[in-house]
């Protein structure tokens, strides 16, 4: 039920949801002041969750900043990798790596370097309308066709969520009687929830790992302070929905 409330939860905190609800309100409300006021804040709404500069910053105070790990000679006994890296096409019986696929393709080089043991990837199925799309099977399928060493992966696959991402590869470690200092890789923006999560799971070291950051470089130039742009919309609809999700997390007691 929680899966299911929470899609339902981010769609509400959608900021082109709000603005298409204030459309229609202004377009069926009889107060002609009314409909232009909420015309007003609904293109309002729209400029300022597309702008680049204040997104950017927003982003910025978001994400954790963490030592470069990659510039240390740290061994850890494993990488775990939160899932939501692509998605699966079951035509081709194959995943479609997409944005945060930087979690897997930055963690690869650590193994070859011999600085993790093994890679853990954990990550069910998301979707309600396709619970067969289980990312860690095709993540694995993946692997194996570069010749990744099997001895090197491990897997979950049944998480839907972070919370369950948390538990389901802590059992899985457990049954496995693998233990001791492990990274944790996902997306800048997604740290400081998987972190609260994991450490509430009961991991004791674990070392935060950072990939697909998107706060840049602070920029003052025109079209980063002034013109929309489409994409800085959808990034701040994941920004709102990990604070969305970080709160209820908090509610829920995973964090």
């Amino acid at each position: 039920m929680f899966f299911y409330f929470s899609k339902l939860f981010a769609f509400l905190f959608s900021p082109l949801a709000w603005v298409f609800i204030l459309l229609i309100w202004s377009f069926r409300t009889k107060s002609e002041g009314r409909a232009r006021r909420l015309r007003i804040t609904a293109f309002t709404i729209l400029y300022l969750c597309s702008n680049s500069f204040l997104v950017d910053e927003c982003f910025r105070a978001w994400e954790p900043v963490t030592p470069d790990y990659d510039l240390m000679d740290t061994k850890y006994e494993g990488a775990i990798v939160l899932g939501g890296i692509g998605d699966i096409d079951l035509r081709l019986k194959k995943i479609n790596f997409g944005h945060s696929g930087d979690r897997l393709f930055q963690t690869l080089p650590l193994f070859y370097k011999g600085r993790i043991k093994r890679i853990i990837f954990t990550g069910g199925s998301g979707s309600i309308e396709f619970p067969e799309k289980k990312e860690a099977l095709y993540v694995r399928r993946y692997l194996e066709s570069i010749h990744f060493p099997d001895s090197g992966l491990v897997t979950e696959q049944e998480s839907k969520n972070t919370y369950e991402n948390a538990v389901f590869t802590k059992k899985t470690l457990d049954s496995l009687k693998i233990d001791g200092n492990f990274l944790l890789v996902t997306s800048a923006y997604h740290m400081p929830r998987a972190m609260a999560v994991f450490r509430k799971a009961g991991y004791k070291n674990l070392t935060p790992y950072i990939t697909n950051r998107s706060s840049g470089v602070r920029r003052f130039t025109f079209d980063h302070l002034f013109i929309p742009n489409p994409g800085t919309l959808f990034a701040f609809e994941f920004l709102i929905h990990e604070w969305i999700g970080f709160i209820i997390y908090k509610i829920k007691g995973y964090a």
